[in-house]
């Protein structure tokens, strides 16, 4: 039996000469980087690579060491295309995102939608990020809101994009991908649900509450535990549902909504605060038809599919850690039409003038079936 030191100084000297060939093989991947640049060739060749990977792992002599050769060389491959993605945008030849970089945005006389009705929520954030005086309108749908700005109708959309405890708004995110629209800024606004029912009307009285499926949610504790017998129905907006109490005058109704819709409405508060989480809050983006970002951006979102293959969405993701780009958020969607195979959602830190960035998306673009930048904007503090 050898010795362990022995086997251990064989292992640094084989180690030695891999990080030795390791690095001329990198020096090899800046000449095809140079050669692909003149040529006008894509970084990623992917029928190039599988060959290569069949052909070394023939080179093993058992399966298990043939399929460490394939992750070996499958690593080493990504780490070549990405020094070349490096080497392009180093030179400003990555392609263009067809982005506007600005110093400002002047949202003076700019038509903004939100969906619901007075009191909304979406109202309440519109109200945060442009100010009391915007020119505010209500629309029935979060795709009649993409359908205003797209058509020029409107220059701004609110939408709610996802809640600290209920989690994402799903069908918002399917739109982004859907729509040809530029998140431009994003705002967080406490959310505090209060349970509004007719004036004179007690707790006792009440036997169906309304609101919005993801405000039924993040009120389950009170709904599902301290008031089991009561029916729960779901409305489109939490203003809306404030609205229909209102309509229907029915003492037996109660609605899930902000403490404003009770002055809105007429409506008594029956309790406050009856949210599962004190602290829940919820975020939304500030979507344009206008790609534009500014010189203070800070936060990039994009969307991307990928093929169903093994592997594939960690070699995208190494993009970002190559690169130093802080990835904050991944959520995934599934895709339409396409039973198992999903979309991913990705926000990052950064700034579409940084060059890091660049190279990320570029090879992210480069090796995923389809790629969209969705925004890029300032996080919300």
């Amino acid at each position: 039996m050898k010795d362990l030191m022995k086997i251990r100084q064989e292992i640094d000297a084989i180690d030695r000469e891999m990080v030795s060939l390791y690095q001329k093989r990198m020096g090899l991947a800046e000449d095809v980087a140079a050669y692909k640049i003149a040529n006008h060739k894509n970084v990623y060749d992917k029928e190039r690579e599988q060959q290569k990977l069949e052909q070394l792992s023939q080179l093993a002599e058992d399966n298990f060491l043939r399929q460490g050769v394939i992750e070996l060389f499958e690593q080493i491959m990504s780490t070549s295309r990405k020094k070349q993605y490096k080497i392009l945008a180093e030179q400003g030849l990555m392609d263009k995102l067809q982005f506007t970089c600005c110093d400002s945005f002047d949202y003076s006389g700019k038509k903004i939608v939100f969906q619901g009705v007075e009191g909304a929520y979406a109202q309440m954030a519109m109200y945060e990020f442009f100010g009391e005086d915007c020119m505010g309108s209500a629309v029935a749908t979060w795709r009649d809101a993409m359908e205003a700005i797209q058509s020029g109708e409107a220059d701004y959309a609110v939408l709610p994009i996802e809640n600290s405890s209920a989690g994402i708004v799903g069908e918002n995110y399917d739109l982004l991908n859907e729509y040809d629209v530029c998140i431009v800024g994003e705002q967080v606004i406490k959310i505090e649900h209060a349970l509004l029912g007719l004036p004179g009307a007690t707790i006792s009285d009440i036997q169906t509450v309304y609101s919005h499926p993801q405000a039924l949610m993040q009120c389950s504790h009170f709904l599902e535990v301290e008031h089991p017998d009561w029916e729960s129905k779901a409305k489109k907006n939490t203003a809306v549902s404030a609205q229909k109490i209102k309509g229907d005058n029915d003492i037996t109704k109660a609605a899930i909504a902000s403490i404003q819709n009770a002055k809105i409405y007429n409506l008594q508060v029956l309790q406050e605060a009856i949210q599962d989480e004190a602290d829940n809050e919820t975020r939304f983006i500030i979507v344009s038809r206008e790609k534009k970002y500014l010189k203070t951006a800070d936060k990039v979102s994009l969307c991307f599919e990928l093929p169903h293959e093994k592997g594939s969405l960690y070699h995208i993701l190494s993009h970002f850690i190559f690169n130093g780009v802080n990835m904050t958020k991944i959520e995934s969607r599934p895709k339409k039409g396409v039973n198992w195979e999903y979309q991913f959602f990705i926000d990052v830190q950064g700034n579409l003038a940084n060059d890091d960035v660049l190279s990320a998306l570029r090879g992210i673009k480069e090796e995923t079936s389809s790629f969209k930048v969705i925004g890029n904007y300032k996080a919300f503090d």
